[in-house]
């Protein structure tokens, strides 16, 4: 019964463990970076989660609110979507400028002609 109560908590480890499947088990970098933001969801509504105080309030100054939700990791988790769009911004690019180089976003093709590369006089 006390499993249920703290559904959130899990709904962060189902999305985490999605999130860290997909990244070890597919080779395509577009499907990693999207595990990826899947993890890195989880992480986000954890964090929430812990700030939430049960029976609190927005933390809104009032006189018929006595108790309030802590504030700072929802701040803290503002900051982080933004870090973390800007991060999966950047890993597109990236994908972009290895699909130009390689012609390929698999994982395997890439490394086989780096590999290629390498053994070539």
């Amino acid at each position: 019964m006390s499993a249920l109560l703290h559904y959130n908590y899990w709904i962060v480890i189902v999305l985490m463990m999605i999130g860290f499947y997909i990244v070890i088990t597919h080779s395509n970098l577009i499907k990693k970076l999207l595990g990826l933001s899947i993890f890195q969801t989880s992480v986000f509504i954890l964090y929430i989660s812990m700030g939430k105080v049960i029976g609190g309030s927005a933390p809104i100054l009032s006189d018929k609110v006595q108790i309030y939700s802590n504030p700072l990791p929802h701040v803290l988790i503002l900051t982080a979507i933004v870090v973390g769009i800007a991060t999966t911004a950047l890993g597109l690019a990236l994908v972009v400028r290895l699909r130009e180089a390689y012609g390929s976003i698999e994982e395997e093709d890439i490394q086989a002609q780096e590999r290629d590369e390498g053994q070539a006089p």
